[in-house]
């Protein structure tokens, strides 16, 4: 071992920070409900929707605009909700990007610990995160943990995330490439993520990464997945509102 393996690293810049939230923002977009309309009219007037269907369809009342999204997600027509892009900027955990891309429904470009050297930013879970597993998979629910659960947990996290950045530094300053530094850094360590995707596959993520009432499919998400579907969820029922309240009506199942 080099005889000062055992000092304190410097500090600047590198004192490890703790989070408990996510952050989702819009980055850009091409979605309305109008989108929805005229992708789905292009079955009864062809090469007449080039010629106006949408303007008209942002411009015929929403209630029969929403008639017809309605009809078309209760009925499971699912090609017109794909016919418009939303692109999210995420940071969180690790963690919770392994997660999103087990959906396989977005296009994914996410910050790499082989070219830059990662921030020492770590989650560690809010005092209004449920810790205890009650039940069993697939009827299963969390409950609030002990004071002196959250206590073990803050302090673990706190600990074993200082003590792994502290290894990660004295192996970068050693000369060891990031790529194989990286190894020793835990799953709560924050990185960052673009995220693009359209409605259809949206609400597919939704339905199962959110916990709702009067949903079809009950589904029991990580919190801090459902933490990120949320915000995208607010933001997508803002940029189409009838597509958002015809998904609600319909069970939130995806079409």
């Amino acid at each position: 071992m080099p005889e000062d393996a055992s000092k304190p690293l410097p500090t600047d810049n590198k004192t490890p920070q703790f989070r408990s939230d996510v952050t989702v923002e819009l980055v850009r977009s091409s979605a309305h409900d109008s989108d929805v309309l005229f992708a789905a009219r292009v079955s009864t007037m062809g090469e007449q929707t080039l010629e106006g269907a949408q303007a008209s369809a942002e411009s015929e009342g929403a209630t029969k605009g929403a008639g017809l999204i309605n009809y078309l997600m209760r009925d499971r027509h699912g090609s017109p909700f794909e016919h418009n892009s939303m692109t999210f900027y995420v940071q969180a955990p690790i963690f919770v990007f392994r997660e999103f891309m087990r959906h396989r429904m977005a296009s994914y470009n996410e910050e790499s610990g082989r070219y830059r050297e990662l921030n020492p930013v770590f989650y560690v879970p809010g005092k209004e995160r449920n810790l205890v597993q009650v039940g069993k998979p697939g009827a299963y629910d969390f409950v609030p943990g002990t004071a002196e659960q959250f206590e073990l947990v803050d302090t673990a996290t706190r600990e074993a995330s200082t003590q792994a950045f502290e290894a990660y530094q004295t192996m970068l300053e050693a000369g060891v490439a990031r790529e194989v530094a990286r190894i020793v850094l835990p799953l709560n360590i924050y990185s960052s993520m673009y995220v693009t995707v359209n409605a259809r596959s949206l609400m597919n993520f939704l339905s199962l990464r959110t916990k709702r009432e009067g949903t079809h499919f009950p589904s029991f998400p990580q919190r801090e997945i459902e933490m990120c579907a949320e915000k995208m969820e607010d933001i997508w029922a803002e940029l189409m509102p009838l597509t958002y309240s015809a998904f609600g009506k319909n069970g939130r199942v995806a079409p």
